[in-house]
């Protein structure tokens, strides 16, 4: 694997540790803006939708540029968007920083992983992409833990800075490891890459990212919640049981890297039915710890193990778009992560309590295993079209 895979996936850490530290952060930050909770958590609304709309715009924007001098201009933006923030005390230009960090972390992703397809074979581009999505596993376990600790102990723009400085610091290995020159000829042009991305198959994909997704975040965004109020858990526990999703997401996302190249629709069955099953036994067991905990551990396994398949599939069916490609399926993504939450919300407003949002993740990871079904279909029957007749004689 070369060096530059990693390097993007430490990028990837970094950013993805502000995408996610805001959650242990409200408090210290409402208080100092001088805000309520539910207005400091507009802030991670924000970002999620900063992302949606960044990966499309910026891949088109920047796909005649040299992918190094993209990558370094993202860092470059995030750096000072995070800089900026950590030196304002006015909500409103918070927010707006926010917005412009995600809006290029999202141009980062999609940049990102098409360079990344770009720099391995055809056979490990599964394993190249988890090393990627890694990044954000690992920010899931370490960032989030890390940065709550220090915006806890020094403030949350101790916190801010800290990003600033670990982003900083891979954009001088981007700059030392990432290729330069122009992109490849059959990337420089988007009437190019958009009519690749007329393919029915490629937007039933982006479709069965978006329920995938969303089926895990439908029970994770509310999990720390459900741990305390309904399983009854101390919350100095939390941290603990979140870290032990984390390593779970850590295991599912490596077994899914390895299987992604050569066995994607089952690794997607086995993934998303997992998925499934898990939101429905935390569904049925809310209440019982010694169940709930393992759970807690398979949900992060499950939901995580489908990521690579789920990415390598998307570029299968666009390889004329690699970039545009790359910048849906994090809107794909992001879509899920919207969504998903939003959807066990109405449940919880409607006073069925919290183990509804498991029962939701159920609900979607149904109906996500119906497209990864009609995708299998479709790709059977696509092969035995391209299959070459054989003459009788």
């Amino acid at each position: 694997m070369p060096l530059a895979v990693y390097i993007l996936g430490l990028a990837i850490f970094a950013q993805g540790t502000s995408e996610l530290v805001l959650a242990g952060l409200l408090p210290e930050l409402a208080a100092d803006l001088g805000v309520s909770v539910p207005d400091a958590g507009l802030l991670i609304s924000a970002f999620a939708v900063g992302m949606l709309v960044g990966a499309p715009v910026l891949a088109v924007v920047t796909l005649r540029w040299p992918r190094r001098t993209a990558l370094l201009t993202f860092l470059a933006v995030f750096v000072l968007a995070h800089a900026a923030s950590a030196l304002t005390s006015n909500y409103g230009m918070l927010l707006a920083g926010r917005v412009v960090a995600a809006f290029v972390y999202a141009g980062f992703w999609a940049v990102a992983g098409s360079t990344v397809v770009g720099l391995v074979p055809e056979n490990v581009r599964g394993r190249a992409m988890s090393v990627l999505a890694g990044g954000l596993t690992v920010a899931t376990v370490l960032g989030l833990s890390l940065g709550t600790v220090i915006g806890q102990q020094l403030g949350w723009r101790a916190t801010f800075w800290t990003v600033a400085a670990m982003s900083a610091l891979a954009g001088i290995g981007v700059l030392t490891t990432v290729p330069g020159g122009r992109p490849a000829a059959g990337t420089a042009r988007v009437a190019a890459e958009l009519r690749a991305m007329i393919n029915p198959r490629l937007w039933l994909a982006y479709g069965t990212t978006a329920l995938t997704t969303g089926a895990l975040l439908a029970s994770f965004s509310y999990l720390s919640a459900m741990l305390v109020d309904t399983t009854g858990l101390e919350p100095a526990w939390v941290p603990a049981v979140l870290a032990l999703y984390g390593a779970g997401s850590l295991l599912g996302i490596t077994i899914g890297g390895r299987n992604a190249d050569a066995r994607p629709f089952p690794l997607l069955y086995a993934g998303v039915a997992g998925l499934v099953l898990t939101s429905v036994a935390l569904a049925l067991t809310a209440s019982v710890p010694p169940l709930v905990i393992p759970l807690v551990f398979l949900l992060g396994a499950f939901g995580f193990a489908t990521n690579p398949a789920l990415t390598t599939r998307v570029f299968a069916l666009a390889q004329g778009a690699p970039t545009l490609a790359a910048a849906l399926s994090v809107s794909s993504f992001n879509l899920g992560i919207t969504v998903g939450p939003w959807l066990s919300g109405l449940f919880i407003s409607a006073g069925l309590g919290y183990p509804s949002v498991a029962w939701t993740g159920a609900a979607i990871g149904l109906a996500a295993l119906g497209s990864v079904a009609l995708a299998a279909t479709l790709h059977r029957r696509g092969s035995a079209l391209s299959e070459p007749v054989r003459s009788p004689v």
